[in-house]
């Protein structure tokens, strides 16, 4: 299938201190993560994408409010490729939203690079239509001493495949990889990670939870923590926990821990995917709450540390109503 179609519309909304542009595929931002595509989807679309529209927040620059992305797909029958790099240089802070919606097929790389000092949150938000393909990388490069919070959020779509891979440019860099995700009927949504620590002094936490609900909802999570023999003191943990709403739906979970040092402050995963907690749904349901109000509780609670985690108030109302929005369409017949 080429990608070569352009059946989106692209805009922007960016603080006043954050400069976006969109320069040619030549230009010497793309590729200054360091990453290199690692599967077909990838670099099919690195190879295919004409333009790359850059995000950079100056040295120095504290932005006041976040930078909004949003591209929205205007149809499926074509496939398009896209390409972007956030670059936060030196002591810089800010927050970039990419927002996806509408009808596509649509395929990109996203390179994210924090420079020295920098502290950048990243959130690619998907909620698309229910017709929409969309397989993305990213790829982070965190520099000394320099923090990152790379957030994935998708609720709509057929089929979201997000890979998101992370190394350290220097000692002293600190990441947070969070990630919410809720499955409906026939919607088949996947997450892969490679975190890899590969520079002493750095420090990783992954938290993905996900609900799902409907026939054939799938989800697929899969985390990879590497930890090279240079990166001496380092401390890592990743979760991922899968609450699975209706029968006929199901998740998918796998941790990976490599060390090959035991120098290190510490190290740990987990997993867990099951239904509701009969206890709480009746602890609730005996104080005269109804049943459809319960459910729609104790997802909220499930949700709620991971949205206070995210940290963007700009985002936080919306997505607990996102959350009870899809609740409420299943309860109405329509996952």
């Amino acid at each position: 299938v080429p990608l070569d179609g352009h059946d989106y519309e692209v805009s922007i909304d960016a603080d006043p201190g954050v400069e976006v542009e969109t320069v040619d595929a030549d230009d010497p931002r793309r590729g200054s993560s360091g990453y290199i595509p690692i599967d077909r989807p990838s670099a099919r679309a690195w190879a295919a994408a004409d333009r790359v529209l850059a995000v950079t927040v100056p040295p120095e620059v504290v932005a006041e409010r976040p930078t909004f992305v949003r591209l929205r797909g205007l149809s499926a029958e074509k496939a398009a490729a896209g390409h972007v790099v956030v670059t936060a240089q030196p002591y810089s802070r800010a927050v970039v939203i990419l927002e996806h919606e509408g009808s596509a097929a649509y395929l990109d790389n996203v390179e994210v690079v924090v420079e020295e000092g920098a502290n950048l949150t990243v959130v690619t938000l998907q909620d698309w239509a229910d017709d929409a393909v969309h397989l993305s990388h990213h790829h982070v490069r965190v520099g000394r001493d320099a923090t990152v919070k790379h957030v994935v959020v998708t609720f709509g779509g057929n089929v979201v495949r997000t890979g998101t891979s992370l190394d350290y440019a220097a000692a002293g860099g600190e990441a947070q990889l969070l990630g919410l995700y809720f499955a409906d009927a026939r919607q088949h949504i996947e997450n892969r990670l490679f975190v890899d620590h590969n520079t002493p002094n750095s420090r990783s936490n992954v938290e993905y939870k996900g609900a799902l609900q409907g026939k054939d909802a799938h989800a697929v999570w899969v985390g990879d923590v590497l930890i090279r023999p240079e990166a001496e003191g380092i401390n890592t943990y990743e979760l991922n926990r899968n609450l699975v709403l209706t029968e006929g739906a199901r998740a998918d979970s796998v941790p990976n821990l490599e060390i090959e040092t035991g120098q290190i402050e510490g190290a740990g995963h987990a997993s867990a995917t099951g239904r509701f907690d009969d206890e709480q749904l009746f602890y609730l349901q005996a104080r005269g709450i109804p049943a459809e109000e319960a459910r729609r509780l104790v997802v909220r609670g499930f949700f709620a540390s991971l949205i206070s985690h995210i940290g963007v108030p700009e985002l936080s109302d919306r997505l607990v109503d996102t959350v009870e929005r899809e609740l409420a369409a299943y309860d109405a017949g329509t996952p």
